[in-house]
């Protein structure tokens, strides 16, 4: 080995890290880029519960190379974390601490870093919290993916927003007063984080009178996806993996008047 050979090898240049966003749960919603990075990435680490693989990991477990290596980053707790005063701000805070030192380790070493999110790396995603840890001391790229709003919309063939209405995301994790207050005023709601919150989503849109006009969704674009009407669901059995979504009323324009006679007839005359 020569010595510029040598430096090199003892001095290498830091890894790269990549925000990863791998779409819904569809191995087929990973975009062009984000499979072409995937691929690339010596190093894939992805976030998982106890005892699980994770929903990242399993949407691109079938374009994983074999030399890959894996770097499981597993939650010390999930679901409704325990009551006072147990810290779970605290817990949480050093677990992403320890996560972005282990990636670190790697980027240090010169290896880039691929982390796994489902959905988009930046909306309610996991990997932010790596980003605000690692992003000033290492070449960060994000790659955007498939939301899951956007997805469900997909799922359940509903058109979200028209033309110039206003859209909010909503968190179920809010406060009852807060649920209603957002959800008065709104043309159109994606509510996210169902699961234990769900009870509470359905009391607040019935109160509101919006119950009709909500559609429920579980899993969007998975393999074990699930659309039920929003009376029917137990409230035991919402997964995190849910969604209310509330559309925004329907354009006129959109030809909501004519009938299904009439839009053949004028496919026939075209």
């Amino acid at each position: 080995m020569n010595a510029r050979a040598d430096r090199k090898a003892q001095d290498p240049r830091p890894g790269r890290l990549i925000g990863l966003g791998v779409g819904p749960g569809d191995p087929e919603l990973i975009t062009v880029k984000g499979l072409r990075y995937l691929r690339a990435a010596p190093v894939v680490a992805y976030y998982a519960g106890p005892r699980k693989r994770g929903n990242a990991l399993a949407s691109v477990e079938p374009w994983l190379q074999p030399e890959q290596e894996l770097l499981p980053l597993i939650y010390p707790i999930t679901g409704r974390p325990p009551p006072p005063p147990f810290d779970y701000e605290g817990v949480i805070r050093r677990f992403y601490d320890d996560c972005a030192g282990r990636i670190a380790a790697y980027l240090n070493a010169g290896r880039d870093v691929a982390a796994l999110c489902e959905g988009d790396p930046l909306f309610y995603g996991s990997f932010m919290y790596l980003h605000d840890r690692l992003a000033g001391c290492f070449e960060t790229e994000v790659v955007p993916g498939v939301c899951s709003v956007v997805a469900s919309a997909s799922a359940l063939s509903t058109p979200l927003v028209y033309r110039d209405q206003t859209l909010r995301v909503i968190s179920g994790t809010l406060p009852e007063a807060e649920l209603k207050r957002q959800l008065a005023g709104a043309e159109a709601a994606a509510i996210m984080k169902l699961g234990t919150n769900f009870a509470k989503v359905r009391g607040v849109l019935e109160a509101l009178g919006l119950a009709s006009r909500a559609r429920y969704v579980e899993r969007a674009t998975m393999a074990d996806e699930c659309i039920r009407p929003l009376s029917e669901i137990d409230p035991a059995t919402v997964p995190y993996f849910s969604m209310v979504l509330l559309p925004g009323e329907r354009w006129p324009g959109a030809g909501a008047d004519a009938s299904a006679k009439e839009v053949e007839a004028q496919a026939q005359r075209a």
